[in-house]
């Protein structure tokens, strides 16, 4: 079966992210106001097979752990659909 992951990446809530303070800073200088708050992470898709949605779920997870995301530093969370 085919099956496509949408998976979320950012940075942990208690770290700084220097990118996101840059746009806050920024946004008033094209006229938007009132913004207290940016995080900047990353949106990544997985086409994949696997026998169920069970074991799309378990590879994507690994895929997360290993490769995708720095744990220590980000969070992730993801969506698998079969297509």
């Amino acid at each position: 079966m085919k099956f496509l992951a949408h998976i979320n990446i950012m940075p942990k809530a208690e770290l700084l992210d220097p990118q996101g303070k840059v746009v806050v800073k920024n946004l008033p200088n094209i006229g938007i106001e009132g913004v207290d708050d940016v995080r900047i992470g990353k949106h990544v898709t997985i086409s994949l097979e696997a026998a169920n949605e069970d074991e799309a779920h378990d590879k994507v997870e690994i895929a997360c752990k290993k490769l995708l995301a720095n744990v220590i530093m980000e969070s992730y969370d993801f969506v698998v659909e079969e297509v």
